[in-house]
């Protein structure tokens, strides 16, 4: 199939594709790497009369220390995030998830800001968002709006940004020297979407985890935080038995949705299976 017709326009500011927002509506739809549009533009998924060209916006690349935040602008790839040395050195959860998105091609044109707005909850980066307690950057009409990760993924494929906003970049706490996390996932293939993943992030004091926050993807509408396994693990010295309970209460916590290919059981084996793994590496247990 190809797509069905429409106007394309190349802006060169953000007030343009505001203006432009305002204009159309539902009738338009931004590109910024293409990764989801593309597809569901040929596939008649999506069927605008505009098209928003917004990769000659300069101000929206680029990734930069800002106070005391990374800032990550909408129209960074993802293989620029996966090769920066400021993400390695202040957000390494997403330097590890990087290699899990997709392939090559589609790392090089991919846009982080395009897979925070498309919020997939099958995506990697929405997922690293909610797990760093990061902020997106919105700009609309009225000005930039800060919203919080917690309260951004609202429903599937659906976020807080209103029709008229453009997301322009996500800012993200700096690690501290006593910061750890943990990303994994489980796919068929390597660059399958994922049947579930994880990615978690903390600071360590002594055998204990503070500020535990465990994000879970491919379970629901959005991705997930584990709250209830998050409180359960909560400045407790880990141990195997404290381990094999977080497991046991996150397996209770979720109510996965089935896909094609797995059930709600297998699911919830996996993702038990996943913080198995992964908790006896943040202290050495």
């Amino acid at each position: 199939m190809k797509a069905a017709s429409f106007d394309y326009i190349k802006p060169k500011a953000i007030s343009q594709v505001i203006d432009l927002l305002q204009a159309h509506g539902d009738d338009a739809r931004l590109l910024a790497g293409g990764q989801t549009l593309m597809a569901t533009l040929n596939m008649r998924l999506s069927e605008p009369q505009w098209v928003i060209d917004i990769t000659g916006i300069e101000s929206l690349k680029g990734i930069r220390l800002h106070g005391d935040a990374l800032r990550i602008g909408a129209l960074v790839t993802h293989t620029e995030i996966e090769f920066s040395e400021l993400v390695a050195q202040h957000a390494p959860l997403l330097k590890a998830a990087a290699p899990h998105i997709a392939h090559r091609a589609i790392r090089n044109s991919g846009t982080w800001g395009g897979s925070i707005a498309y919020a997939d909850p099958a995506a990697e980066w929405p997922t690293c968002l909610l797990a760093l307690g990061g902020t997106v950057i919105a700009q609309g009409p009225q000005g930039e709006r800060r919203i919080a990760s917690d309260d951004f993924f609202t429903g599937l494929y659906s976020t807080a940004l209103q029709p008229d906003e453009l997301l322009i970049a996500c800012e993200l706490p700096l690690a501290q020297k006593d910061h750890w996390f943990g990303f994994s996932e489980l796919a068929r293939r390597h660059g399958d979407y994922a049947i579930v993943g994880m990615a978690a992030t903390a600071r360590r004091e002594g055998a204990a985890l503070r500020g535990l926050r465990i994000a879970l993807l491919g379970l629901d509408a959005t991705p997930l935080r584990a709250r209830k396994t998050e409180a359960l693990l909560e400045g407790r010295a880990l141990d195997a038995n404290l381990v094999a309970d977080a497991v046991a209460c996150l397996r209770e916590e979720v109510d996965p949705l089935p896909d094609l290919t797995n059930t709600p059981d297998t699911k919830r084996h996996l993702i038990g299976v996943l913080l198995q793994r992964m908790l006896p590496h943040s202290v050495n247990v």
